[in-house]
């Protein structure tokens, strides 16, 4: 059945208008889908045309949306399209949408994980395997995390990374036993994304060596504290106790027993 447009009104939302067939209200539709079909005053439209023309208009305003979604920063086609339906959009609708934004070159996963990976290497301690999680829980694939990695953080960029955030985790831990500080600033590197061979590159590159001073520091500060926790044992238990504690620690027993030797003296 044929019905000619009698009247088109435009919204109060600016880019939106209002159809009028045989002077009867019809659909709405926004300024781009009027432009595409040439929708004029008078123009004949059949039940055909006019399911075309509000399925065009789904897709316009789902592609408003992502565009806003996408304004803010960039985004993968996993977190356009989540975003979509979780304003209930059809999903044939989401798909016709997604294809556009590709075609426009406004979606696009490869330079998305770039980008990522650029930022991430310039601005914060995460190695690649944290960026690669990352990236993965983004719905980005594993060939394109993989090109971005090799393309964006090169094996040098790496090890300076790693290198920075093992001279930061030694400062931290300066208090500690040496090798408890050595085994937490692995550990730190392991958990933020380094591989193996990086991390024992970049603790050899701050060449690592013991403060005898700190050290003992250290161990009196500690050994203070598990001395006075102790003291509801018997003396001879209550020394071997704080040994063991000390000695767990990563302190070296010789530093420990004139610890426990200027204990006794004090006793």
């Amino acid at each position: 059945m044929t019905k000619k447009v009698t009247k088109i009104m435009a919204q109060k939302r600016s880019g939106r208008y209002n159809v009028y067939l045989d002077d009867k209200y019809a659909f709405p539709i926004s300024e781009s889908v009027m432009i595409k079909f040439s929708v004029f005053k008078g123009m004949e439209v059949d039940d055909a045309l006019a399911a075309e023309m509000i399925a065009a208009d789904d897709v316009a305003k789902a592609y408003s949306r992502a565009l806003d979604y996408l304004s803010h920063q960039l985004r993968t086609e996993k977190e356009v399209h989540d975003k979509l339906r979780d304003e209930e959009i059809d999903e044939d609708v989401i798909t016709a949408t997604m294809a556009h934004l590709r075609e426009l070159r406004l979606l696009s996963d490869e330079q998305y994980a770039a980008a990522y990976v650029r930022t991430a290497k310039r601005t914060s301690d995460k190695g690649p395997r944290v960026i690669r999680q990352k990236l993965r829980q983004k719905g980005v694939g594993e060939q394109l995390i993989d090109d971005a990695l090799a393309g964006q953080f090169t094996a040098d960029d790496r090890l300076e990374n790693a290198t920075e955030l093992a001279k930061k985790l030694a400062k931290r831990y300066h208090n500690q036993a040496f090798k408890t500080m050595q085994q937490k600033v692995r550990q730190g590197l392991m958990t933020k994304g380094f591989d193996n061979e990086i991390v024992t590159a970049a603790i050899d590159a701050i060449d690592l060596e013991p403060d005898v001073d700190e050290q003992w520091d250290a161990l009196v500060n500690q050994g203070e504290k598990l001395w006075r926790r102790n003291r509801k044992y018997a003396f001879s238990e209550r020394c071997l106790r704080t040994k063991r504690n000390l000695y767990q620690k990563g302190f070296l027993m010789e530093d420990i027993n004139r610890f426990i030797d200027e204990q006794v003296a004090d006793e």
